[in-house]
């Protein structure tokens, strides 16, 4: 990581822990041994910085966090890191129209994805199906041509671990063109349950497929990285959890819909073969 991007995860985390604190400026510059005027370069000066090595021992100390997680060197904040929010928000995109999810996935590189999908795999979509979700906007529809085609990259990488689980009842309401999926003609839809499929062989295994019950079970619209990060849809948002325990309580979750999988990933490619669009 380069000095201008630690600079600038520091500036963002030294914001977060003015907030969390409830203080004013002057009453937390004091609290670590600052003045206001140097607390105020830090914070909003035109290029961001870091701070001397005893600033930032101070603020470590003083808010119970390390300083690797002061210098964005790590995710966890230390020792007080149940003690800060554990769900933050954050836009679904950013200003060069990237999903938030795209970022955290090169981030991510290397370590295990556990992933609910929220109607198809983003990765996987046909044209047809984009230019369906798109609704005749064109930006729309260059913006989501643009995602699908880095998140297959992402999936096809060398390293990559994807484990990809919902219910398949989701498959079968898109193969039967009800609900979200009314007035996308059949042809297009099978078009995309074969696409599926060839994916779903291609990548095999480092990307794997499991469909379980819905009627039994539910999963919210989520992808976990690793024990790092976890990312739960909410349209225009997602809510972002950083807390470990509530990561590895989220992976066990996922890890029981596996478990529960009435379709396996080895499996997964024929099962959607069967289907056909009506």
């Amino acid at each position: 990581m380069g000095k201008r991007e630690s600079s600038a995860l520091f500036r963002k985390r030294l914001v977060q822990l003015l907030a969390q604190s409830g203080q004013t400026q002057s009453g937390f510059a004091a609290a670590i041994g600052i003045d206001r005027s140097a607390l105020s370069q830090l914070l909003t000066g035109p290029d961001p910085r870091l701070p001397r090595a005893e600033t930032l021992l101070s603020i470590a100390a003083q808010f119970q966090v390390s300083t690797d997680w002061l210098l964005g060197l790590s995710e966890d904040s230390g020792t007080a890191t149940q003690s800060f929010d554990t769900v933050e928000t954050e836009a679904a995109l950013d200003e060069e129209s990237r999903t938030a999810m795209e970022r955290w996935h090169q981030e991510a590189t290397g370590q295990k994805i556990r992933y609910v999908p929220a109607l198809l795999p983003d990765l996987m979509r046909t044209p047809e199906i984009i230019s369906f979700q798109a609704q005749s906007s064109e930006q729309e529809k260059r913006r989501l041509q643009a995602q699908t085609q880095r998140r297959l990259r992402l999936s096809r990488a060398p390293e990559a671990d994807i484990e990809m689980c919902m219910p398949l009842q989701s498959f079968e309401i898109f193969a039967a063109g009800c609900g979200v999926w009314d007035g996308l003609a059949a042809f297009a839809r099978q078009r995309q349950i074969d696409h599926i499929a060839r994916m779903v062989d291609e990548l095999y295994p480092a990307f794997r497929m499991y469909l379980f019950d819905g009627r039994k079970r539910f999963a919210p619209p989520m992808t976990l990285f690793g024990y790092t990060r976890a990312a739960v849809y909410a349209g225009d948002v997602y809510l972002l959890i950083r807390s470990k325990r509530l990561i590895r309580e989220l992976a066990q979750g996922f890890d029981g819909h596996i478990r529960a999988a009435e379709i396996h990933a080895h499996e997964a490619a024929e099962w959607m073969r069967s289907l056909r669009a009506v």
